[in-house]
């Protein structure tokens, strides 16, 4: 079976390890020298022949005239999370289609439980307070607002991630609201936690408030000021999704005023300006876009794309199937 790699060249040994590559050359004929090989290169021949796409994070653009050349493409496994680079009409030419969006979900709710953990003991501002002082600091005087148990969670936007996030608390003693307008009530309750349709009445009711919906124009701007405005003085905001869904000059004018903390790990604009307050306010933790797959994580991609490839290849449905 003819296969046809398409990504960002230096992503390619991070994402396939050695195990990975071998794997790949025993399931199809796919040249792994060019992973980034335009299909332009191709000849008429070869592009033809291709019955099997594997891309990743800088794939090319594959719109109708692309897709026209290769009229034997069954199948594209993506070892990113979406795939806006194929055109909508891949699968009405019997095109299927898979994501590793679920794999990526991993270290990302991993990520957000952490941050959900240590955000509940305040751990990173008595961090700093401990360190200014350099001397005791009383826990059971100045802390007696922390600890993780019967801590009320909101979450919004039951996504991948967001799932994941519910499916890692419920193994932790917390009450959980869910903000999702696509969920049931039985279908949050399965997932261990409480609908609430309306996005304010959750802020007013969590004392950590984390967000895990996709980026959509409906959803920019979805944590607007006067849902900031009801979340409970010393309430945390994390933020592991999109920058854009977060009203961010409101943020930062509430965090200015010390109401409200904030743990952020994508921004609008990605990265920030220099000099951006949010650098240097004391009560937000700023990481670079951390929680997503890095390091030996996006070997559990590479892994994941491996075996979507080899069911495609004796024919069986894809495990991880999405549509563009």
């Amino acid at each position: 079976m003819k296969a046809l790699l398409s990504m960002d060249a230096s992503a390619f040994p991070l994402v396939f390890a050695e195990p990975e590559r071998t794997r790949l050359g025993q399931l199809v004929d796919v040249d792994v020298s060019r992973p980034d090989r335009p299909l332009a290169d191709l000849t008429v021949a070869e592009r033809q022949s291709v019955e099997l796409l594997i891309t990743g994070w800088g794939a090319q653009q594959l719109g109708e005239a692309e897709l026209d050349q290769m009229p034997r493409l069954r199948g594209v496994v993506h070892w990113g999370g979406g795939v806006g680079f194929l055109d909508p009409s891949a699968p009405a030419r019997g095109i299927a289609i898979s994501s590793a969006r679920a794999a990526n979900a991993i270290p990302v709710a991993e990520f957000t439980l952490a941050m959900i953990i240590l955000a509940s003991k305040d751990a990173f501002w008595v961090s700093r307070t401990y360190g200014q002082r350099q001397a005791e600091v009383l826990r059971e005087v100045e802390l007696a607002h922390t600890g993780l148990f019967r801590r009320t969670i909101g979450i919004v936007g039951a996504s991948s991630v967001g799932t994941l996030v519910m499916r890692l608390l419920q193994n932790h003693a917390v009450d959980m609201l869910l903000f999702d307008p696509y969920t049931t009530p039985e279908q949050a309750a399965r997932l261990g936690a409480e609908q609430v349709t309306d996005l304010a009445e959750l802020a007013r009711r969590s004392s950590i408030l984390t967000v895990h919906a996709p980026e959509l124009p409906a959803t920019r701007g979805m944590v607007s000021r006067e849902v900031l405005a009801e979340l409970p003085h010393g309430a945390t905001v994390i933020n592991t999704a999109r920058g854009s869904l977060i009203d961010q000059d409101a943020l930062v004018e509430e965090l200015t005023a010390g109401r409200l903390r904030a743990v952020l790990d994508v921004t609008e604009p990605e990265v920030l300006p220099p000099g951006h307050p949010l650098y240097d306010l004391p009560n937000v933790f700023l990481t670079p876009h951390l929680a997503g797959s890095t390091g030996s994580e996006l070997q559990r991609l590479g892994a994941t794309a491996v075996a979507e490839v080899e069911r495609f290849v004796v024919g069986q449905p894809f495990a991880h199937p999405i549509s563009p």
